[in-house]
């Protein structure tokens, strides 16, 4: 593995830090399976093959990229980001100290390096030297700066729950590239803290992001709220220049449009195509299409705090409603998987032990009888919002008709979906990009976690997850983790049915597009790798 030039080693490591070098990461030699962050770029800087063609990457041009959007209540603002656009806009503008590589580890980016402590109670992170647009450098005090920010209880920032670990009023900046994480208890896997979503690194005091400045690839050039975005290449970014001059964001709420924007020529990359748009033009030779496989958990999310799935039978009843394969052969025209009705399928921890549910309606209806619940109605909310919604909906409101229960489909708006079901209604269609699976629980499933679509708060639930971040074993940590699973299995509020490919389709003269890098993970929207040819 090669260094970029920029990158530098960590500070020398002191009695309170000893470290044992393994691979991409470091181990504690106290604390056995704990993983820190390699030295100097290790996984970071690299560039690995690209997809799209082979050939020498050439620079210049400018390419538009169509992305479903939120309307006007856009923003630039990278703690904020939720949608894909946004994500897509912040990583180019913006940079985390870690991100998440294909399989769900912890790799660096403005971080060069971390260790913890014996204890695991503090981690030291050392940053490359990066450089702001302005030309100013990237400082300790811009990443404590940018953590209490996401931090600040007043605001409702995604990444607020998995920065929770840390002790941000007693971490400091030991010097302008060093921080001392104090933690509030012992984390095995502060690495993933780091990655977390949606935590970037801004400058100090900003508060203002009309027009951003950050450390990403490109610098900001205008925003125009669910229109278009322009970026322009950073010539001094960390890990390299990036082969474009420009890229513009392009937002393109349905399917139809960009798939015709791409078509056409208004545009050279399309996110998100579906699977039926994947099968009518892969291979003829008028678009690229790239697969990134199984990289969206599709899912039912039930409200658990109220009727009807406030009672655990209504929400096994439903579990065994569902019949999969139908469901990712009808939605997704069989581009994925069927889940199991837990996130993560693959990735670290997943629980690949616990049987595979199928169809009983049998039952089913048991189970809603027990409930008092064998004469059921219920509204499931969807949206065009995401390629498979609209279809899952009608295909498994036709499969609960046979176990008695009357479902009424109620289609919302694509701009104000996912603010909608977020706390309304009781049954929604739900998906979910790549993360790890301790990052899937700290967001969306602790009694605090800001993205609690279903509604899951069990203190002892909070009090095993938190077992687990303190585990130094990995074993331990994983039998941890299998258990909070086997419960969400039984009785959670997620049915997860599939998980899908992602699909992006681009102009045949766009390459350097990954295909080995799920949604949400470093290499996913890297325009900085991209180039016409």
């Amino acid at each position: 593995m090669v260094s970029h030039p920029h990158s530098t080693a960590a500070a020398p490591p002191d009695r309170a830090f000893p470290t044992l070098r393994r691979r991409g990461f470091l181990v504690a030699s106290a604390a056995a399976g704990v993983g820190a962050f390699a030295l100097a770029g290790c996984g970071s800087g690299e560039r690995a093959a690209p997809t799209g063609g082979a050939g020498t990457p050439r620079r210049g041009g400018r390419l538009r990229a169509a992305f479903a959007g939120g309307g006007a209540a856009e923003t630039l603002d990278p703690h904020r980001s939720n949608l894909f656009a946004d994500v897509a806009r912040a990583k180019a503008l913006f940079d985390k100290l870690a991100d998440c590589a294909a399989d769900m580890s912890a790799t660096p980016r403005l971080a060069s390096g971390g260790e913890p402590a014996p204890r695991l109670a503090r981690w030291r992170v050392t940053l490359r030297r990066a450089t702001v647009h302005d030309g100013s450098p990237v400082t300790a005090d811009d990443v404590l700066y940018s953590y209490r920010r996401i931090a600040d209880p007043r605001r409702t920032f995604r990444a607020r729950a998995s920065l929770e670990p840390i002790d941000l009023a007693a971490s400091r900046a030991v010097d302008a590239r060093t921080i001392e994480f104090r933690l509030r208890r012992p984390t095995a896997e502060f690495p993933n803290v780091l990655a977390a979503f949606g935590a970037y690194i801004v400058p100090r005091d900003s508060d203002r992001f009309e027009r951003p400045i950050g450390s990403g690839p490109f610098r900001f050039v205008s925003f125009t709220p669910g229109r278009s975005c322009t970026v322009r290449r950073f010539d001094d970014y960390w890990d390299g220049p990036p082969h474009l001059d420009e890229v513009q964001f392009v937002i393109a709420g349905e399917e139809s449009a960009r798939l015709n924007a791409l078509l056409g020529g208004q545009v050279e990359y399309a996110h998100e195509l579906s699977p039926a748009t994947a099968r009518d033009h892969e291979g003829r030779g008028q678009i690229d299409v790239v697969r990134l496989r199984n990289s969206a958990m599709q899912a039912l999310a039930m409200k658990t705090d109220r009727p009807p799935f406030d009672d655990p039978r209504v929400r096994q009843a439903f579990f065994h409603i569902a019949d999969r394969r139908e469901l990712v052969d009808g939605a997704l025209s069989g581009a994925g998987e069927i889940g199991n009705d837990l996130f993560g399928k693959g990735y670290q921890y997943y629980a690949a032990d616990l049987p595979q549910r199928t169809q009983d309606l049998d039952l089913a209806r048991h189970l809603l009888r027990q409930a008092g619940a064998d004469d059921l109605r219920v509204t499931l909310d969807t949206s065009a919002v995401a390629a498979g919604f609209t279809e899952a909906a009608g295909i498994f409101r036709d499969q609960a008709a046979k176990a008695g229960v009357r479902i009424d489909v109620r289609t919302g708006s694509k701009d104000s979906y996912w603010s909608d079901v977020l706390d309304s209604g009781t049954l929604c269609c739900y998906r979910s990009g790549a993360m790890p699976i301790e990052s899937h629980l700290s967001q969306r499933l602790l009694t605090d976690s800001t993205t609690n679509a279903t509604h899951w708060r069990h203190r002892d639930f909070d009090a095993l997850y938190r077992q687990a971040q303190s585990t130094a074993d990995p074993q331990d940590r994983a039998a941890l983790y299998r258990r909070m699973q086997r419960r969400l299995h039984a009785d959670g509020g997620f049915l997860v049915w599939g998980f899908a490919d992602w699909i992006v389709g681009t102009a045949r003269n766009v390459a350097g597009v990954r295909s080995d890098a799920p949604a949400n993970t470093v290499d996913w929207a890297r325009f900085d790798r991209v180039w016409l040819r």
